[in-house]
């Protein structure tokens, strides 16, 4: 396996027939499975859903991570549905660069006035990687997994 430098360019690519199975291989740790479903599942989902958007991510030339979307335009609700960062990766920024380059993404959508995502609760969840990104509890519970929100200022720098 081709090492991957800390400093490496990370990009958000589309998933080919070519880079799937790379993206299919890619897992977090055993103690985060309960909260993430598979790439191959969430791939899947995305299959029979028109709103998704879906992307490899990619630090250099390797696929480390898997990000998935649900953005409706018409009713400007951009949700993060799926993300994740393969185990032997974490760690190293790419998650940070990664999320930074999404929002930077949904805040050019149409109508788009901040970002949602849900993440389930427990110990070694994801909470405090939303939390440092500036997303905030909206004390709101939806199947059993809390509900984030992040605000993106308005051109008057209002939230």
């Amino acid at each position: 396996m081709e090492a991957v430098s800390r400093q490496a360019e990370v990009s958000l690519r589309e998933i080919t027939r070519d880079t799937l199975g790379d993206v299919l291989r890619l897992n977090v740790g055993e103690s985060q499975q309960n909260f993430v479903a598979s790439n191959a599942v969430s791939i899947a989902e995305a299959y029979f859903e028109p709103r998704a958007w879906l992307r490899a991510i990619y630090a250099g030339e390797r696929a480390v991570g898997f990000l998935m979307t649900y953005e409706n335009e018409a009713a400007a609700i951009y949700y993060l549905w799926r993300f994740m960062i393969d185990h032997r990766f974490q760690g190293m920024g790419f998650g940070r660069q990664a999320m930074e380059l999404l929002i930077e993404r949904i805040k050019g959508r149409p109508g788009a006035t901040g970002l949602t995502l849900s993440v389930v609760p427990g110990e070694g969840s994801a909470v405090p990687f939303y939390e440092k990104l500036g997303f905030v509890d909206t004390g709101r519970v939806e199947d059993g997994e809390m509900v984030f929100h992040l605000a993106f200022a308005t051109e008057a720098g209002v939230d």
